[in-house]
């Protein structure tokens, strides 16, 4: 529910009877007061600092070092456009390495095509190599899936996958280097 409230400073608004409101939701504004901000996922430049991150290099080194949409992806927590990426349709057999610090993610036997425009698994390949968080942004509830090595952003998963696990791990190309086995 959003509910607004007459504005006296920040945002304003006026609604349709004329009134001056705050453009911002009542409870938006009252976790921001009581600096939940985070929590919320709201996008803010304090929230997309490296500070509260796990990381292996620093901030400027990947910046040059990181093409922007990389950077934007695995950094700032964003997604690529469905049906785009590198790995969406790959097949052959080997392990998915996080983009950023080289650590094991996935492996090619748990990849499955689950239609969403993303490349999916249902399982990682072991139970410590990526963590989950809670992503409240977009106005919905979602689970993050990131690095566990280096905190980066990879993905989101989601309750729908096959029976093997019933997870379905949607992951952004972009977070993700392919290390083939060899023959």
């Amino acid at each position: 529910y959003c509910f607004f409230f007459q504005a006296e400073d920040g945002i304003r608004d006026y609604d349709v009877t004329g009134v001056q409101t705050c453009a911002l939701p009542i409870c938006l504004i009252l976790q921001h007061v009581a600096g939940e901000t985070s929590a919320m996922n709201i996008e803010t430049e304090e929230n997309n600092s490296k500070s509260n991150r796990k990381t292996t290099r620093n901030d400027s080194d990947l910046r040059e070092d990181l093409d922007s949409e990389t950077y934007r992806i695995t950094q700032l927590r964003g997604t690529e456009a469905a049906f785009t990426g590198e790995y969406l349709d790959l097949k052959e057999e080997g392990t998915y390495r996080c983009s950023i610090c080289g650590a094991a993610l996935f492996s090619s036997d748990n990849k499955y095509d689950s239609g969403s425009g993303w490349p999916s698994f249902y399982a990682p390949l072991g139970e410590g190599n990526v963590g989950e968080n809670v992503d409240h942004s977009l106005g919905m509830v979602r689970t993050e899936v990131v690095c566990s090595a280096c905190d980066s952003h990879l993905g989101h998963v989601f309750p729908d996958g096959p029976p093997e696990t019933g997870l379905r791990y949607c992951i952004n190309s972009a977070s993700l280097k392919f290390e083939k086995v060899d023959d």
